[in-house]
């Protein structure tokens, strides 16, 4: 219990005065465009206070509780990559003057964010690009001044998502490490608090400029039935079991053709999910010529130009976009960087137009009947 402590909710505006006193760029949840979204917070009243949200496969809608919960829903369609990992950053600029050209490349901005209200799964894929990012053999200066200048605020998840599958990942509902400060949420009609574990040096400091006090077994004992209710609720699940072995033995099932008949190559599953990182990058100038610019932006594998070589695209049907998106996040990226690319988190299936299931798709894999 030595570093656990419990802040009582009327004091959580000192978390977040502390850290913004600290220099920090508060980002968390807030409701925006019928979603919970993350944006810049200043004060805990912006939170989705007393909101939820319902998942489904190709289905996603907000929910009022009846209680006053601050992080009472699951996760949106946003991850913390967006932050971590921009969706467009310039490169490089040039100007010509005559026969002199200039270049200009764009330094990383060193700004200093803490992140509000982290959850497991979301810590994991934040891990999982750091692999790719910073300990694969090639470090990414841009992703690697974002991360070092980064706070975590994690939370333990009291909801599991329609879509959620993290129980199968090994990637929560409980957060284990990768964090500074985190916290459960204790919600019952006498009592509102958040049980706090430390995570670090850092996370002490701030949470010392927060009235708080020391936690019990009580508390610790209503955290814990938190995480195990969040356990026995989840949307999804996903036997993993030789999963690797699984995808690379059925490169031809004919369960690719049937997922390739509803597949709109979109790339929402790309977009929305927490680990993809796919780019590509784009050149442009202005009319005169004199001036370009190099831009770094999102991409995808369901794209067709995104495997296009002198030759042509290489993948040019949905079937083989699609099974390289999956073989990929549950096979090959085990190979490349030790870990699935899958963290569980659900919003592939959430946000999907046509519903396709990941889960549901390993089950049909393994020649198990879908009954949803």
């Amino acid at each position: 219990m030595e570093n656990r402590q419990v802040i009582h909710r009327q004091h959580l505006q000192q978390l977040f005065d502390a850290l913004i006193h600290r220099g920090y760029e508060l980002i968390g949840p807030t409701l925006r465009d019928q979603a919970i979204v993350y944006d810049t917070l200043t004060q805990v009243e912006e939170l989705p206070i007393g909101w939820s949200d319902v998942q489904e496969a190709g289905t996603y809608r907000l929910q009022q509780r009846d209680d006053a919960a601050l992080f009472g829903y699951a996760v949106g369609p946003q991850s913390w990559k967006k932050v971590l990992f921009p969706t467009q950053v310039k490169l490089w600029s040039a100007d010509r003057q005559g026969r002199e050209v200039s270049l200009h490349v764009e330094p990383p901005i060193a700004q200093k964010r803490a992140f509000i209200g982290v959850r497991s799964c979301e810590l994991h894929a934040i891990a999982i690009q750091d692999r790719v990012f910073l300990e694969s053999g090639s470090i990414d200066p841009r992703y690697q001044v974002h991360r070092q200048n980064c706070f975590i605020v994690a939370v333990n998840c009291a909801q599991a998502g329609g879509t959620c599958f993290c129980v199968s990942m090994d990637t929560g509902p409980a957060v284990e490490s990768g964090f500074d400060l985190a916290l459960t949420e204790i919600l019952q009609p006498d009592r509102h608090e958040f049980l706090v574990e430390v995570g670090s040096p850092l996370g002490a400091e701030i949470l010392e400029q927060v009235t708080h006090r020391i936690a019990n077994a009580i508390d610790q004992e209503l955290a814990d039935q938190v995480v195990a209710n969040t356990v026995q609720h989840m949307g999804r699940s996903m036997d993993t079991t030789n999963l690797k072995e699984l995808l690379y033995q059925n490169l031809e099932h004919p369960q690719w053709n049937e997922v390739a008949s509803r597949c709109l190559t979109c790339a929402n599953c790309t977009m929305v999910c927490p680990t993809c990182f796919c780019s590509t990058v784009e050149d442009t100038t202005d009319l005169t010529g004199n001036h370009a610019e190099r831009w770094r932006q999102w991409d995808s594998c369901f794209t067709m130009d995104f495997s296009y070589i002198h030759g042509g695209a290489v993948r040019m049907s949905a079937k083989s976009r699609y099974r390289q998106w999956m073989t990929h996040k549950l096979a090959s990226w085990i190979d490349q960087f030790g870990t699935s690319g899958c963290v569980g988190c659900g919003r592939c299936i959430t946000w999907c137009p046509v519903g396709i299931d990941i889960t549901a798709e390993v089950r049909a894999l393994r020649g198990e009947e879908i009954t949803s």
